[in-house]
């Protein structure tokens, strides 16, 4: 079985977390509200953070897999919506060997929102701190992934193990 919980401890879920703040302040500054694009970049945005939250609780290790790899999947689908922007918009998406983007990822994706506040200023600036944190997130959610890949190789899943336990009862029972 899976520790179950504990989600807020992950930093791929606190950064999440401020992954999801910093798109709907986003939205609100920079996005028409009666847009579609508001709700899809929200709604990928709370995916992305609900999807860990939801994998973290499941006794399965093959569901929680699966949840984490649909939370990636969102924020790749929020990455995307933040570069057409940029490009819709003529501005541009920094490289990342920029020393922007090479400051953004020295600070490891702090949890802290307040951190970012600076990059918030303008759109552009704004887009590429998100593009940069989603990419540092789905880096981190990729390692998780293959984490719990190699823990259901060498410990089984959730339905294996209960049956293993119920076969170990069943040959304790017909021993005595």
């Amino acid at each position: 079985m899976t520790n179950t919980g504990g989600y807020q401890n992950l930093i791929v879920y606190q950064l999440a977390v401020v992954i999801f703040d910093l798109t709907v302040q986003f939205v609100k500054s920079y996005i028409d509200p009666r847009s579609r694009t508001t709700d899809q970049m929200v709604q990928a945005a709370r995916s992305g953070k609900q999807n860990i939250v939801e994998g973290s609780l499941e006794k399965s290790l093959k569901m929680n897999i699966k949840l984490t790899g649909v939370a990636r999947a969102s924020l790749e689908e929020l990455k995307e919506d933040y570069r057409d922007y940029l490009r819709t918009h003529d501005l541009e998406l920094w490289d990342k060997n920029d020393p922007r983007i090479i400051e953004i990822r020295a600070r490891r994706g702090s949890p802290n929102k307040s951190n970012w506040t600076y990059l918030t200023n303008t759109p552009e600036r704004y887009c590429n701190l998100l593009i940069t944190l989603i990419s540092l997130n789905c880096y981190l959610l990729d390692q998780m992934t293959r984490s719990l890949e190699r823990k259901f190789i060498t410990e089984g899943g959730y339905s294996e193990n209960l049956f293993k336990k119920r076969l170990e009862q069943r040959n304790k029972n017909e021993t005595n």
